[in-house]
Formats: structure tokens, C-alpha cells, sequence
């Protein structure tokens, strides 16, 4: 049986990148406990347009929580409350009549706030652009057996693969660093044959975007894997340095062969 909620919301308003920004009160009266938190936004949005208002600008898409577009900040929780969930399967069950909701944007230097609760996580888009990616030729698709993969490198990669791109590891981040994305990305290649020819310039393409784009340093808070809807294991991140220790001195040593650069 539905229970009817009553519930205080404030919710972040901000014109665009160079606004201010501000918390918009509003009673939210008779909410069912059967809707998500995503059709709880509707239900607000329908009542502003109803009344006159600018609705509430919120991302979504899938809303079965495979894409990673709805991006809340939910009691200073990314993604609200509930662990290894996405905000558009957090249902409104979880709450309680009388209850206050603060929902904000995710909060780092590298996604600004582009109106409301929307912010360019571009930035992401490009990390994998440098280096999130394996080198292939063209033609028909080889046979799916043709390169063996043993069975536990094979679950390490699915492991890591299951990361959405959502960026609640940067919001949660008291450094707002990307480390646990960049980590699962490079990761779930690292583990497979197919992505062992480029495995050193991409651990050094990837992490020298992410340091491009203003993302903080990671300094094991481990925010990161708890705030995760996928639940990423923080290893992949010691995997992550390990790579990269041995990519950095591979650049070294032929440098040191052969004299420097002078």
C-alpha cells in the first residue's frame, strides 16, 4: 500500500556557469513512496511549469541505472543515501514524511555547474579520448575465442568495466580527483591481451589529462569506492599507480641511455 510524504525540498538553482547559484525552497505535499527520486523531480518540475516557473534542470536518461547521467547530490550524498545505487533507482520509500532533502550539483573544479544540477563532465570524455581505448584493425569481427583470456583476468576486467563514467567518485573526493574513474578505464583494458600493446602510453596519456583538466590528487580517502553505484574497488587505483611507476621509468632509462636530451 502507497504512503503519502510530505517533505521539505531545497534544491540548487544557478542561471548558468557564472551565476552565484542559491537553494530553492519548496514543500513538496502527498508525495507518493512508490516513485523514484528522479519522478519525485517531475513531480516539482510539473508543478513550476503549472505555475508560471522555470522547471528545475536535471539530467537523466536511462533511468535504470546503467548510464550514470543522473548526477545528484543528495544530502551531500552523491546519489543520495543508498549504497551501490544510482539517484534514479533511489526510490522515495527510503525517506520519510517531515523529512528535509537537500539536492545539489556534483562539486568539483573540473565539472562546472552549467545550469541547476547539470554540470560538463566533458572532462571525462577526454581522458578516455587519450587513452581509454584499444587500437584495432578494420574489417570483420574476430571469432570471440580467438584470444584466450584466463578466467580471472577476464573477471578483473568485467570488474572494472562495469564503471558508468557517473563522476559521483569526483564529487565524493574531498580533492575532487578522477582517480577511480581513470583507474576502472585503464584497468579493464590493462587486464586483457588486447590492451597490452598500449598499456604504458595509455596509464601516461590518461593520468596526464586527468592532471589537464584541474582534477585533485587521489590521498587514499577512499570516499570514492564508497560513493560509487557500481561499487569499483578501490585496488584498481593501486593498480593504477603501480602501471604508471612502471610506464614513467620505462620513459626514463632510454632518456638516461642515451645521454638526456642535451
Amino acid at each position: 500500500m502507497s504512503a503519502k510524504l510530505d517533505l521539505k525540498l531545497h534544491v540548487w538553482r544557478q542561471k548558468g556557469p557564472g551565476d552565484a547559484g542559491r537553494f530553492e525552497t519548496h514543500e513538496m505535499k502527498g508525495v507518493s513512496d512508490h516513485i523514484s527520486f528522479l519522478e519525485m523531480m517531475d513531480v516539482l518540475n510539473e508543478a513550476l511549469i503549472a505555475g508560471g516557473k522555470e522547471p528545475v534542470a536535471f539530467e537523466h536518461d536511462c533511468r535504470e541505472g546503467i548510464c550514470g547521467t543522473c548526477s545528484m547530490v543528495i544530502n551531500g550524498e552523491p546519489h543520495g543515501p543508498l549504497k551501490a545505487t544510482t539517484t534514479c533507482q533511489l526510490h522515495m520509500r527510503h525517506f520519510k514524511s517531515g523529512d528535509e532533502i537537500w539536492v545539489e550539483p556534483w562539486r568539483a573544479r573540473a565539472f562546472p555547474v552549467m545550469k541547476d544540477l547539470v554540470v560538463d563532465r566533458n572532462a571525462f570524455d577526454r581522458i578516455v579520448q587519450n587513452g581509454g581505448f584499444i587500437s584495432a584493425n578494420t574489417g570483420s569481427a574476430p571469432d570471440g575465442n580467438a584470444l584466450p583470456v584466463p578466467k580471472t583476468d577476464a573477471d578483473l576486467a568485467f570488474e572494472a568495466a562495469a564503471c558508468i563514467g557517473c563522476g559521483a567518485c569526483v564529487a565524493a573526493c574531498p580533492n575532487g580527483s578522477a582517480m577511480l574513474f581513470v583507474a576502472a578505464k585503464a584497468s579493464h583494458l590493462n587486464h586483457l591481451p588486447q590492451g597490452q600493446p598500449e598499456r604504458a602510453a595509455r596509464v601516461l596519456g590518461m593520468l596526464d589529462q586527468a592532471d589537464a583538466e584541474l582534477f585533485g590528487n587521489c590521498t587514499n580517502h577512499y570516499e570514492c569506492g564508497a560513493a560509487c553505484p557500481k561499487e569499483i574497488p578501490v585496488r584498481v587505483i593501486a593498480e593504477l599507480n603501480r602501471d604508471y611507476a612502471k610506464a614513467a621509468l620505462a620513459v626514463e632509462e632510454p632518456r638516461a641511455a642515451g645521454g638526456g636530451d642535451g
